[in-house]
């Protein structure tokens, strides 16, 4: 004889329902990179469907949730760009809405009152586990006897029966089937009536109208006891997609040693938000051949599909090289304010370079950086205070023959009137036909003399960039 399934349900899915996702974090920590990727698929999945994306902030354990971690979860999906519509709703606060739903479960047959006592439902679920069975109290009966006048109690889940098949139609993971006698008739309320997390989930989630959940796949078990309580309310149930967990480049699950830090800390290593979202999207979603796909690129494409059964391994490197990419693309006016936090940040006074200046520099200066930091390392020769220190290389370079050389050029300079990267790359190339060398002959000397050895862009741009009078200063110091 086959077992029985579920009785035939609505799914969200099924009725058409507008499309609403939430993004549900505890307060106990900071948004982790696995939370601002679940928080990016589900943003991308109610955008493109013109759905709503929710935020609910799940800190009913109070003894670890704190305001500075639902802070920086604030601000980390802030700063990616991620904020909900409307909001946030946080859990706690609902707790009177989850006990009346319980009740309601009580008055209907879906849920009861269990008066066990600790000892004996530890024996029970010992002896349940014995047989291979999930644990069930004798008080699920209705006829099982009168309850002990002032005892306490909990409210439990009357779980579906050992031979029903629940399944979920998971659009990551395929169909998922889980017995009967492995659901356990769980707690939705404790002895002193407050929530369990499996009860709060599932009220708020319909309460909300969330028609999908996009979330890790560590969540999966919890998806067939949801699905069950779902039903005995019956409430439509949702679209599941439980997708793989990040790894570290090693293969194993992703842990600070890999580089599990904090949203926060990736702006404070100069990540753009942009880059960080595409750059999460390639962790669980591919489309075709696609590398590199932009956010409004991603509204277009996200589906489910593309979602990937495999775990992502996080990679600094790629991650760098998206950034790089990005860094490119950046608007020039954005970039020189991004910078300025950065520095100010990394306790680097750029206010000796004027807007003008560093907004010129940009655009010789960031196709060679993967991060804002790398930009502030390259802008290092203008920053640099005379007379300019000298590596090794640089002062091996400054000959006594090279210095006559650079005597002559700044001969030359000096009478030039515009001091732009054309007019100052003629007089270079003249000086070296007057003196029947190769540029090749003078530039490293006179590099040298202007950066110290610090990386620089192109030598006419350097002196640009420099100015005039620091630009024949420099080569003063040298003379």
């Amino acid at each position: 004889m086959h077992a029985p399934t579920d009785p035939t349900v609505h799914t969200h899915e099924a009725t058409g329902s507008a499309i609403v996702t939430r993004f549900a974090p505890s307060p106990t920590g900071f948004l982790h990179i696995g939370g601002a990727r679940t928080a990016l698929f589900n943003w991308l999945f109610a955008r493109k469907a013109g759905g709503k994306y929710l935020l609910r902030i799940e800190d009913t354990d109070r003894e670890r949730s704190t305001q500075p971690a639902v802070d920086a979860i604030l601000a980390g999906l802030a700063w990616l760009g991620l904020e909900a519509d409307g909001p946030p709703t946080f859990q706690f606060t609902r707790a009177a809405r989850h006990q009346e739903a319980a009740t309601s479960l009580v008055a209907s047959g879906g849920a009861y009152h269990c008066y066990l006592s600790k000892e004996e439902e530890s024996a029970l679920k010992e002896e349940a586990r014995a047989k291979g069975l999930a644990f069930r109290s004798p008080w699920r009966d209705p006829d099982y006897g009168t309850p002990p006048t002032g005892a306490s109690y909990v409210t439990r889940l009357r779980a579906p029966s050992d031979n029903t098949i629940i399944e979920v139609m998971d659009k990551v993971q395929g169909r998922v089937v889980t017995a009967g006698r492995e659901i356990d008739d769980f707690i939705l309320l404790r002895s002193d009536h407050t929530p369990t997390y499996m009860l709060a989930v599932v009220v708020d989630d319909h309460d909300m109208g969330v028609t999908h959940i996009i979330r890790g796949d560590d969540h999966l078990t919890n998806a067939a006891r949801q699905s069950v309580l779902i039903k005995a309310f019956g409430w439509p149930v949702p679209v599941y997609a439980h997708i793989p967990l990040i790894h570290g480049d090693d293969g194993k699950k992703l842990s600070k040693r890999h580089g599990a830090l904090g949203v926060d800390e990736y702006r404070r290593m100069g990540y753009l938000p942009e880059a960080m979202r595409a750059y999460l999207l390639r962790l669980g979603w591919s489309k075709g051949d696609l590398d590199i796909v932009s956010t409004d690129e991603a509204l277009a494409l996200f589906d489910l599909e593309g979602l990937g059964r495999s775990p992502a391994r996080l990679d600094f490197v790629k991650m760098g090289s998206v950034n790089a990419h990005f860094i490119r693309l950046a608007d020039d006016t954005r970039l020189m304010e991004l910078l300025r936090e950065q520095a100010s940040q990394s306790g680097i006074d750029l206010s000796a370079i004027p807007d003008v200046i560093l907004k010129a520099a940009l655009p010789y200066l960031k196709p060679r950086a993967q991060t804002l930091p790398d930009l502030l390392d390259q802008l290092q020769f203008i920053l640099a205070k005379r007379p300019i220190t000298l590596d090794e290389k640089a002062s091996k370079a400054l000959s006594s023959e090279a210095i006559e050389r650079i005597r002559r050029l700044r001969g030359e300079l000096s009478l030039l009137i515009v001091w732009q990267h054309d007019e100052i790359k003629g007089s270079l190339d003249r000086f070296a036909g007057e003196e029947n060398i190769g540029i090749g002959k003078i530039g490293p000397a006179v590099r040298a003399a202007l950066t110290g050895g610090l990386a620089a862009p192109d030598l006419a741009v350097t002196m640009q960039l420099l100015g005039k009078q620091e630009t024949l200063g420099r080569l003063d110091d040298i003379i």
